[in-house]
């Protein structure tokens, strides 16, 4: 999939020290795409809105 057009948002749970840092774009059709933001030009994970959706619900609850 092409991601060029992705308008990524780091998760405001991420630090500012350079550990673990997740970005997300919510803006692409169809599709919710979640990277490392510390290797942007890496791989991407992806997800239907609603695999997302369940995703967040399952973490909210741990």
């Amino acid at each position: 999939m092409d991601l060029s057009t992705a308008i990524w948002r780091k998760s405001s749970h991420s630090g500012g020290s350079g550990g673990q840092c997740v970005e997300v774009a919510l803006n692409l059709p169809g599709v919710v795409a979640v990277r490392d933001s510390k290797g942007v030009g890496g791989p991407a994970v992806l997800a239907t809105p609603h695999e997302w959706r369940r995703f967040l619900a399952v973490l909210r609850n741990l």
